[in-house]
Order: C-alpha cells, then sequence, then structure tokens
C-alpha cells in the first residue's frame, strides 16, 4: 500500500502545481490588475489567449481580432461574471456556446460581424442581466427560442443592426426586461412589422429613445418614419392578412376537420352496416319460426 501512496504524491502534488499555475499566471501580451481580472484589450490577438487564470471573473478581449470561439470555451472558467467581446470581428456562435455561463451577468458581443443569433445560444444564463448585441451591421436573424431562460435579463441592446423585422416571440421570454434599444435598424413599416409596433406601443416605456427614436420605411415610398406618427390604424389593411402561423393553423384545421370527417362516415357505415346484419337475422329467425 505504501509504494502506492508514495507514487501518487507527486503525481498530485505535480497536478495541483499545474492548476495552481494556470489560476495565478498572466496570459501573455495581457493585463492582470487584480486577481480576479485579465484585460487583453486592443493587444492584437487573432484567437482566445491560453492560460487564462480558472478563476476568472472579468476577461476583457475586446478590440482584437477573434472571428470566433470554441463552444466549449466557458466551461472551465465558472466564476465568469464580466466577459467584453466587443469588436472582435466575430461572426457566428455556435449554439450552447455561453450555455455554461451560469454566474455571467454582463456580455458584449457588439460591433462584430455576427449575422444571426441562432436557438439556443445562451443557453440557461439565468443570471444574464446585461446584453450588449447592437453595432453588427449584419446581424438579420434571431431565433425564436435566442432568448429563452434569459430570466433575469434586464438591457437588451439591439439597435444599428440589419433587422427589418423581428418576431414578437423573441421578446416574450424576458419577464425582467426594462430597456430595449432597437434604434438605427432599417425596420420596415408593413404587415410582419405589425405584432412588433403593437408590442412596443405597449411597451413604450422600455424604449431609451421612445417611439420617436425609432424609424420604419413605408413601403410604397419607402420614406422613413419616427415610429411615433404610426398607430395601429396604420396597420389596419393588415388585419385580414393571415401569417404563415395563421396559415398553417387552418391547413391543420382542414387536415383535423377531413380526417375527422372520414372517421365518422367511417363509424355510421360500420353501425349501418352491423344494424343491417342484425335486422337480416332477425328476419331469418322469424321466417324459421313460421315455418
Amino acid at each position: 500500500m505504501l509504494p502506492c501512496v508514495n507514487w501518487l504524491q507527486p503525481l498530485l502534488a505535480l497536478i495541483s502545481s499545474t492548476l495552481l499555475t494556470r489560476g495565478s499566471n498572466c496570459p501573455s501580451r495581457c493585463l492582470c490588475p487584480d486577481h480576479h481580472t485579465v484585460n487583453c484589450t486592443s493587444r492584437g490577438l487573432t484567437g482566445v489567449p491560453d492560460s487564462i487564470p480558472l478563476d476568472v471573473r472579468r476577461l476583457l478581449l475586446s478590440n482584437n481580432w477573434i472571428p470566433w470561439i470554441p463552444s466549449d470555451f466557458l466551461v472551465l472558467y465558472s466564476d465568469l461574471v464580466y466577459l467584453d467581446l466587443r469588436n472582435t470581428s466575430l461572426s457566428q456562435l455556435e449554439p450552447g456556446t455561453l450555455s455554461s455561463s451560469s454566474r455571467l451577468v454582463f456580455l458584449d458581443l457588439g460591433s462584430n460581424n455576427l449575422t444571426e443569433i441562432p436557438s439556443g445560444t445562451f443557453g440557461e444564463s439565468r443570471s444574464l442581466i446585461k446584453l450588449r448585441l447592437g453595432n453588427n451591421p449584419y446581424l438579420t436573424m434571431v431565433g425564436s427560442d435566442a432568448f429563452a431562460g434569459l430570466t433575469s435579463l434586464r438591457e437588451l441592446e439591439l439597435e444599428r443592426n440589419g433587422f427589418t423585422v423581428l418576431d414578437v416571440q423573441v421578446l416574450e421570454p424576458l419577464p425582467s426586461l426594462q430597456m430595449l434599444r432597437l434604434e438605427g435598424n432599417p425596420w420596415l413599416c408593413n404587415c410582419h412589422f405589425a405584432k412588433l409596433f403593437a408590442w412596443l406601443t405597449q411597451n413604450r416605456h422600455k424604449l431609451p429613445t421612445g417611439m420617436e427614436g425609432i424609424e420604419c420605411s413605408l413601403p410604397l415610398d419607402g420614406r422613413r418614419v419616427p415610429l411615433n406618427r404610426l398607430s395601429e390604424d396604420s396597420f389596419s389593411e393588415c388585419r385580414g392578412i393571415l401569417t404563415l402561423t395563421d396559415y398553417l393553423i387552418v391547413i391543420f384545421s382542414g387536415i383535423s376537420v377531413s380526417v375527422a370527417a372520414i372517421i365518422a362516415s367511417f363509424l355510421l357505415a360500420s353501425a349501418v352496416h352491423c344494424f343491417q346484419r342484425i335486422g337480416r337475422g332477425s328476419k331469418g329467425d322469424e321466417e324459421e319460426g313460421n315455418d
């Protein structure tokens, strides 16, 4: 037993030394003003730096060239609460990349080249309070469940992106939302925008620039007008227009009715056939009795 213990002790000491060294060292070309902060801002990085301390809480990576981050990037950094990836030429986020950031409070993904925020990107980041996604000029799509699980999110910035329309379902899973920035997007005042306009009208107190700070293009002449000059009557012609969801509901309802009608016809025909057989049997018994 003793030889095994003597053999394990150096191995355990080596592992502990490695972990402690990784937890205390500062990545090259970065600054660590305290034990829990790593500042790599404007350091000419072309990827996520190595040897980031495991107990880091504030990680600043802005103004570098980091177009992609590994999907398991945050698995080891369970104490991280502040992550700045602003202006890093980030072009995509794989679903689940940020799902392990259970303590993350602040996340800045602004001024990048993101084109889409897919569903499941943030997982169950229930601690996230502020999310910056503004100044991504190619960002035009947000998955319907992209923000699901962000129950503590208070501030969401989506300004100066490429949105022409945004599904209201994206905003519905945000019960704590207090501030929403949408200005600077090329919104189109068409029927697809009608539901978002109704939501913004009811939640105008959450817009820091108000309804007048958000503009949309009119469908006829392309003229841009502030939302405060519009009303629900501006979208009155859209009330009779069915959306894709409405069409699917109508189609599904029609199929259900057709199937129910077929089943009912089959049951009715079966019942009539049974009654006919019973009637014929009774008539045959009566004739035999008369004989």
